[in-house]
């Protein structure tokens, strides 16, 4: 594999893990919590290795992102607009358009099992192979079938979602945790690049949402991407800092829990 040199603005060198905070949702659906996205993202740089982020925030907020990874979405979906007629991810964005804004990675979705599935794998499989002799490395977020389906996320197909994102190229796998921790052990231990686990919306359940991670983390994940439920939270910071706590302080969960009070 090509060396990607830009992995070491979001892997911890003592940990060789990483707090990631999308905050990318602002072309799907309606985000309370990013009214002032400038403010937020320096209220949470403390406390996490890196930003997912769409084009204009990437362009907007270029000095209080300075100072962490980056990552540019490079594709974008159904909007909750009525009568939208996007059917699943396209890739909107590439390469040039990470290098214009200084982002140091890029992700895209991957659905497999989707109605589109072949035009999604190919706009992936066309990414990663733009990208192969660049520092930039390619994230991308493998979930079956479709965004928030989470009915539809069992070890089975997480297993599989996880491999898929492996074989096609990726250099990191973002994928939702299954709550079944052998079976997560087993597909992380199956795969050979780091996988990192999603939030998905916001949880009437932070406790149980710390315990979520602090089981990947001990299965072998090599980190989160954690947005609604960090920054539509209570208290951001408080989250930020508890999910910092497990992944790069080997926090177990109820000493992390304690960090919210």
């Amino acid at each position: 594999m090509t060396d990607k040199t830009n992995l070491k603005h979001f892997f911890h060198p003592a940990t060789n893990r990483t707090v990631m905070i999308p905050i990318d949702h602002g072309t799907l659906l309606p985000v309370p919590g990013l009214e002032d996205t400038g403010a937020l993202i320096e209220e949470l740089k403390p406390y996490c290795d890196g930003f997912i982020v769409n084009l204009g925030v990437a362009r907007a907020f270029q000095k209080e992102l300075t100072g962490k990874g980056v990552v540019l979405r490079t594709d974008t979906g159904n909007t909750c607009v009525e009568n939208s007629n996007a059917d699943g991810s396209f890739r909107i964005y590439g390469i040039d358009e990470a290098k214009a804004v200084g982002a140091h990675a890029l992700m895209n979705m991957t659905f497999p099992g989707h109605p589109r599935e072949m035009a999604n794998l190919i706009d992936c499989a066309d990414l990663i192979a733009e990208c192969l002799n660049e520092p930039h490395p390619i994230m991308l977020e493998s979930l079956p079938y479709g965004l928030g389906k989470s009915w539809d996320y069992s070890p089975e197909k997480i297993h599989f979602s996880i491999r898929l994102g492996c074989e096609l190229g990726a250099d990191v796998v973002k994928t939702a945790y299954p709550g079944d921790k052998e079976a997560f052990a087993r597909a992380v231990d199956e795969a050979y690049v780091p996988v990192v686990i999603l939030g998905g919306a916001a949880s009437s359940d932070p406790e149980g949402l710390l315990r979520d991670v602090a089981d990947a983390i001990s299965v072998g994940a090599a980190g989160i991407a954690i947005g609604r439920n960090v920054w539509q939270s209570p208290d951001p910071v408080k989250m930020a800092k508890a999910l910092h706590a497990i992944v790069h302080e080997n926090a177990g969960a109820d000493e992390a829990v304690k960090l919210l009070s």
